[in-house]
């Protein structure tokens, strides 16, 4: 239980040291940001249930007010902007990665990176475009088209998610949880 309660807060810290990574914004409202890699090794690393609650736990402190998104944003205000969508997504996309993570006997690194597409980007983008629909008053095509500028850095973070996972693998087998 401690070990479990080390490694959430842990990964809640990486979120919030990803989100250090300048933003890029967009004309949207919703920054491209290094913290969706953190959302993505939550699951691949920690696996579903102790992924999500890391990233649980990042919100809960973001929500308190603490500055912990990229841009140094928090407090409850950024759940009226146009990321809410990503944001409450998060938890579900670490959950999804962490379950194909954890329900497949491929390589660690092959596993991850495929739970990072199908949690960290497809299950995290319906989120964010119904978010975005939503907060931008937009129909769901155009939030589609909205959301494809984040795509191939989210390819990109789905890979690296992978190669990490995969030596984390290599390096010290009793780190991955997700397949403990």
């Amino acid at each position: 239980m401690e070990r479990s309660l080390t490694h959430i807060a842990l990964f809640a810290a990486l979120i919030a040291i990803l989100g250090l990574v300048p933003k890029i914004d967009l004309a949207a409202g919703v920054p491209i940001t290094a913290q969706s890699l953190g959302v993505m090794l939550c699951g691949t690393v920690l696996g579903a249930r102790r992924g999500a609650l890391a990233v649980v736990l990042f919100l809960v402190l973001v929500a308190a007010g603490l500055p912990l998104l990229s841009g140094g944003r928090g407090g409850l205000g950024v759940f009226a902007s146009p990321s809410v969508g990503f944001l409450l997504g998060f938890p579900v996309a670490a959950f999804v990665a962490g379950w194909v993570m954890e329900r497949t006997s491929l390589a660690p690194g092959i596993a991850a990176a495929a739970g990072a597409v199908i949690g960290g980007i497809g299950v995290l983008y319906v989120f964010g475009i119904l978010g975005m629909a939503l907060m931008l008053q937009k129909s769901l095509t155009e939030a589609s088209y909205l959301a494809i500028a984040f795509l191939p850095g989210d390819v990109v973070k789905a890979v690296l998610a992978g190669m990490v996972t995969q030596s984390l693998a290599r390096m010290r087998p009793a780190s991955l949880l997700s397949r403990a």
